[in-house]
């Protein structure tokens, strides 16, 4: 069902936590993959796990938020492997600035850094399918997946930007299948997963502790409002990514999936 031979897939932010499984499980079902990052170095070490392992892929450095870069990065992978027909929208990102807690009053958060969560998350999504979704409608065919996140859905304390950011990414999914559908063919498809918690560089100080290694009480409470009992690992998101990019995924579009661990779902009690 996940037969992607020769299919060109590009990933943003493919150099992080996330990602790095999204990349090399596509690759693995034949996809060429453009690891897209904005660090060239974490991208490179992505590609060179998939063609030791005998996939195909090319980094490329990347910054979301430039147009032009984008667009040298499509050009590259068109040079590389021809014109997309995946894009994962994985880069993204929290700042502690854009967090209100003990030391961060609410009424006192940088709109400097809200602004940066804001770009990174919801603009840097909506410029890359500006630019990749374009080989799309050329040939009518294609499959975008955003990364959302359960804090879009459920907002959490504390997390003031990038739940927004989250929160409008999903609803931007749901616009873009619309669109896409209707305006340039049926059979270009858009949907989204919305990660639970999982530990990342962006997340970990809320979580765990540096003093002690241990949950905060913050990771704590999320542990055991988690049915799952445990924290995602990346390679729990891959099922879901490969089912999306699928042709066994021909009449699913504009939704966004959970794969929080059963968190959505337990009411505390």
């Amino acid at each position: 069902m996940s037969d992607l031979t020769n299919q060109v897939a590009a990933v943003t932010g493919g150099g992080g936590i996330l990602c790095r499984p999204m990349c090399e499980a596509l690759a693995s079902q034949g996809a060429k993959v453009a690891v897209l990052d904005i660090q060239r170095d974490a991208a490179q070490a992505v590609v060179d796990r998939i063609t030791s392992a005998g996939g195909k892929a090319v980094a490329i450095e990347t910054d979301v938020l430039q147009r032009d870069s984008l667009e040298n990065a499509k050009k590259m992978i068109h040079e590389h492997f021809g014109p997309v027909d995946i894009l994962v929208n994985g880069a993204g990102g929290n700042r502690p600035e854009a967090t209100a807690g003990p030391d961060m009053s609410f009424f006192d958060l940088s709109p400097d850094a809200i602004r940066w969560v804001f770009d990174l998350n919801c603009l840097g999504t909506i410029m890359a399918c500006q630019v990749f979704t374009r080989d799309m409608a050329d040939r009518k065919r294609g499959v975008v997946i955003n990364i959302a996140s359960m804090a879009g859905i459920r907002p959490l304390t504390r997390v003031v930007a990038y739940s927004a950011a989250k929160a409008a990414i999903a609803n931007f999914t749901q616009w873009l299948a619309v669109h896409m559908a209707q305006q340039y063919g049926p059979n270009i498809r858009v949907n989204a997963i919305a990660p639970g918690f999982f530990l990342t560089a962006q997340n970990e100080y809320l979580l765990v502790s540096k003093e002690t290694g241990k949950p905060t009480p913050r990771g704590e409470t999320i542990l055991a409002h988690t049915p799952a009992d445990r924290y995602g690992q990346p390679e729990d998101l891959l099922g879901t990514l490969l089912w999306l990019v699928s042709d066994g995924a021909a009449f699913t579009t504009g939704i966004v999936v959970p794969v929080d661990g059963g968190f959505a779902s337990f009411g505390g009690v």
